[in-house]
């Protein structure tokens, strides 16, 4: 069965952040009633990566969809999964979106 396109898109972040030696710590994680795409990890620093996936011009640009009320979420499910975790207290805690537009992959890192 062939991935959703959005699974497609996540699974390439996730190749992209392995390839330059970050950690997957998690992908798909719920929590405080959101989903986070993905967690990963590199040294000291924690990254939560929102994907997004667009194959046409439809709808405007995948970045624009990570709205202020879509940001807000992110970090309540951020502080919520880091409430479960204290291996991770300390860290430095940043937002990505990958951006997925006609097949190129595009990361805004700290994009909020």
């Amino acid at each position: 069965m062939p991935l959703r396109p959005g699974k497609r898109a996540e699974q390439r972040a996730v190749w992209w952040y392995r390839m330059r030696g970050y950690r997957i710590l998690a992908t798909n994680a719920w929590a405080a009633g959101y989903e986070l795409d993905i967690i990963v990890r590199r040294g000291r620093r924690l990254v939560f990566c929102e994907v997004k996936e667009k194959s046409g011009e439809r709808f405007g640009d995948p970045l624009e969809m990570v709205d202020d009320e879509k940001q807000r979420r992110l970090r309540l499910a951020a502080d919520a999964w880091l409430a479960r975790h204290s291996e991770t207290a300390g860290l430095q805690v940043s937002f990505d979106v990958i951006a997925v537009r006609g097949g190129q992959l595009e990361r805004v890192a700290e994009a909020f």
